[in-house]
């Protein structure tokens, strides 16, 4: 019978049923200041980790991004210092491998594991992070778990799971000219809402997904989760075995050929079927900013506030009014009419080299008018960022170059907006004081987000490239 790549991966990883769950074996398991909790349990279980060398653990969202030279010593709030140390000591402690503040390749955990090779097609992998999703672009299984199941994971190297349902997405076409993965994923969750795919594994398909590369996969299936997804998926290819291949924890001689043969097995088989399918016309994508409290509230740039007096739907109705009166918006003002205070570059979304790239790409266009961040995702994005002269060029645009981390994406370091402040975030999330109390947020692509900074104002990116 024709499989999916989604019922390849689950049915490899399946050890038994018990009352509609299935105890999934777990491959790699991320782990990040937040997953203390976890470890905490384990203590008090007095269990030890079962298979050390499959846990990676990160210092991300609360590392700062600026005056780092004294390490964890010179973080000024006690609360974070203390978040931070205790994440040392007990990868320390279980015998987990570490990518702290003095690692030379310390980043995101969405971001590091890819580019040291951990993360390879047909894993189940795991983290204490939503954005897990992000890895289902090697075609893992990835997703984010709660602490409890961390640390089950961690004492038995398995995992309870009840099974997703499957979706297909499908987009075919060129995009035009200034649109990005980030506007894909956008103009997708638009289409089918922020609970659209709630319940299901997500597989993405078609010609544009083909002609993605692997910084913009990982954008795409980052953002899975937003549309309400458990799972984000695209199979292997011959993109995916380039980007892997090398990598320090990637296969080696023998092993690596032997590897291939299994992750060629993976692509979903023709006939398989799905419980939900989707289509997307690439050719309907523009360049794309959200204007509400969620990322389904997002339209081309080119666009105009919506009027909730014109929905018939009370409660779609009712989301539109608290989101305007929340970003204080007026229906019919021009999406470029909007005014902003600060631009983030940056997140586990958007913080690769290729996002650095289109960014200063723009940038070279003119200078900053509103205080600009940004923050490469690890040191490794930094270093190869430094060595092409993004930096200089950041800098010359009046733009501020920060050390990595998740800054203000989730506002938790010391990077956030003051209260009532409007920031074009190339992050993932648009909520309510996700980027500081009562902070105003407006995902764009990085292209975009140099657009903004250099104009003030949400800006149509094509209009500086053309």
């Amino acid at each position: 019978m024709p499989q999916s790549i989604f019922e390849k991966l689950w049915n490899s990883h399946h050890i038994l049923t018990d009352e509609g769950e299935s105890l999934m074996y777990v491959d790699v398991a991320l782990a990040q200041e937040n997953t203390l909790h976890a470890f905490t349990a384990l203590e008090k279980a007095k269990r030890k980790v079962l298979h050390p060398q499959q846990i990676y653990a990160f210092t991300d969202h609360y590392v700062p991004t600026t005056g780092r030279a004294k390490g964890p010593a010179g973080i000024p709030d006690a609360g974070i210092r203390n978040m931070v140390i205790d994440m040392q000591d007990m990868a320390k402690k279980y015998g987990v491998t570490l990518f702290g503040m003095a690692h030379r390749d310390q980043g995101i955990m969405h971001i590091v594991p890819p580019e040291q090779g951990i993360i390879q097609p047909g894993l189940f992998v795991i983290g204490n992070d939503s954005h897990t999703s992000t890895h289902g672009a090697f075609g893992c299984l990835a997703y984010g778990v709660g602490a409890s199941e961390f640390a089950h994971v961690m004492a038995t190297q398995a995992l309870w799971q009840r099974k997703p349902k499957s979706m297909r997405i499908t987009i075919d076409g060129k995009l035009g000219f200034g649109v990005s993965a980030k506007d894909v994923i956008l103009a997708l969750i638009a289409k089918i809402g922020v609970d659209g795919a709630t319940g299901y594994a997500m597989e993405y398909a078609g010609s544009t997904i083909a002609a993605l590369s692997m910084e913009g996969r990982m954008t795409i299936c980052n953002m899975s989760i937003e549309a309400g997804g458990r799972v984000g998926l695209i199979a292997p290819d011959d993109k995916t075995y380039a980007y892997v291949e090398g990598k320090p924890y990637a296969p080696k001689g023998k092993a690596w050929e032997q590897a291939l043969d299994g992750w060629r097995a993976l692509a979903t088989d023709a006939g398989a079927t799905f419980d939900k399918e989707v289509t997307l016309d690439a050719a309907s994508i523009a360049p794309t900013a959200t204007w509400g409290v969620n990322p389904s509230q997002a339209l081309p740039v080119t666009g105009v506030v919506p009027d909730p007096a014109g929905i018939k739907d009370p409660q779609q109705r009712s989301e539109y009014e608290t989101a305007l009166e929340y970003m204080a918006l007026r229906p019919g003002m021009g999406l470029q009419d909007i005014k902003l205070d600060r631009v983030f570059i940056g997140s586990c979304t958007n913080g690769r080299i290729e996002d650095l790239r289109a960014a200063a790409e723009v940038a070279q266009h003119g200078k900053a008018v509103v205080p600009t961040w940004v923050v490469p995702g690890s040191m490794s994005v930094m270093r190869q960022a430094e060595a092409e002269g993004l930096d200089k060029i950041f800098i010359k645009a009046g733009f501020e170059w920060r050390d990595p981390g998740c800054s203000m994406c989730t506002a938790i370091n010391g990077d956030y907006l003051q209260p009532g402040e409007r920031c074009a975030s190339t992050s993932n999330r648009n909520f309510r004081n996700r980027q500081g109390p009562g902070g105003r947020t407006h995902l764009v692509s990085p292209a975009m987000a140099a657009a903004a900074a250099i104009k003030g104002h949400l800006t149509d990116v094509r209009e500086i490239l053309k």
